[in-house]
């Protein structure tokens, strides 16, 4: 009978990890332990107590000696021992490349800076094609060389007379720009019933934020969390983000991106939201109204009345919901249709693929 015989796997002598082989399973170990160093050191150890993946040449203790060396982790307030280290700026933008790389590996790269259209036109990347010039038209648009060329063929090189008709400009591609506002969802139901749902959420939101800022720098990127309430954070605060005793208070959140949306100038806006429930929480005067069970009618009102806010304010809300329980398919199918967004109810590990799909159309 043919067949497979397992074994127990041996370790050859000679497979032990070096500097970049260990940098890549700390980067894992800060993602889930939300960029606390010491217990990142204390996990890293202990794998390497269990499978042996260093040798005398170069321990963990080798390892962290260049970590700092390298510009990845610094002394907190303190001696420099392992529990007060700290991440650097360097280590926090390592991370954010190598979660875009992770999530968006497989899909096609585009073009720095901008979004292309089919159309051309009063843009910002310029052609060498050349039209007639408009009113209205840039003047440093006008290609000098070529319009004096025009006014010498039509009158004569002995007399410069140079008219509007005479003018050409180089034409430009028509480029969108879009402000985004990245909603993520911190409350308790992410790491509810021992499923790690924030993990994925933080290292998506690390990922979209790096592709942005890298390849899409004149789009622009707000980053909001949300639990009983809303609020900003930064791009250096991605990995550091924590899930607290919190219900979901979604209409905050959204009242927030619109806020922040309002302020931006150009006319392309959208709402990214990753989570996991439905909304059980609103702020009713100085305090909060709470209900964590089913679908509360007067929470629920409250959600799809800002969804249809945002319809009429032209910003389209792409909801990224995973879990796929009745009830919150519900509430999500309702979301979407009073917003006229869309919806995607995903597992945790294709949620990157979504969020940058969606992106890109």
């Amino acid at each position: 009978m043919i067949g497979w015989r397992f074994r127990r796997w041996e370790p050859e002598l000679d497979q032990t990890a070096g500097f970049e082989d260990l940098l890549e399973i700390f980067q894992q170990l800060l993602m889930h332990t939300a960029g606390n160093v010491s217990e990142a050191i204390a996990w890293l150890t202990e794998l390497d107590r269990t499978y042996q993946f260093t040798s005398d040449d170069y321990s963990i203790s080798d390892f962290i000696d260049d970590l700092i060396e390298k510009g990845y982790l610094k002394p907190g307030k303190g001696d420099g021992i392992p529990d007060e280290l700290l991440l650097t700026s360097r280590m926090e933008v390592h991370m954010r490349k190598t979660a875009l790389d992770d999530i968006f590996d497989e899909l096609s790269k585009s073009g720095r800076g901008d979004h292309d259209t089919r159309y051309s036109g009063k843009g910002d990347e310029e052609t060498s094609e050349l039209r007639p010039f408009e009113f209205g038209d840039d003047p440093e648009r006008i290609d000098m060389p070529a319009s004096l060329k025009n006014a010498m063929r039509q009158r004569g090189i002995h007399k410069i007379d140079l008219r509007q008709e005479d003018l050409e400009v180089r034409e430009t591609y028509y480029k969108t720009q879009t402000s985004s506002v990245l909603m993520i969802d911190i409350s308790h139901s992410m790491i509810l019933y021992g499923e790690d749902r924030i993990t994925p959420a933080r290292k998506v939101a690390m990922a979209l934020s790096e592709f942005i800022t890298t390849r899409y720098p004149k789009d622009t990127l707000d980053i909001i969390v949300f639990g009983d309430d809303a609020w900003q954070v930064e791009l250096k605060d991605l990995p550091y983000l924590k899930v607290g005793p919190y219900h979901t208070n979604t209409v905050a959140g959204l009242e927030l991106a619109t806020n922040i949306l309002r302020k931006r100038k150009n006319p392309n806006k959208q709402i990214l939201m990753i989570t996991d429930g439905k909304p059980t929480c609103i702020k009713q005067g100085k305090g909060y109204y709470k209900n964590p069970f089913g679908l509360d009618r007067k929470i629920l009102n409250r959600t799809l009345s800002l969804a249809h806010k945002c319809k009429k304010a032209n910003i389209p809300i792409t909801t990224f919901m995973i879990a796929t329980d009745p009830w919150l398919v519900d509430f999500v199918d309702q979301f979407t249709k009073a917003n006229a967004g869309k919806a995607y109810y995903s597992s945790i590990d294709r949620l990157g693929e979504f969020i940058f799909k969606n992106y890109k159309k």
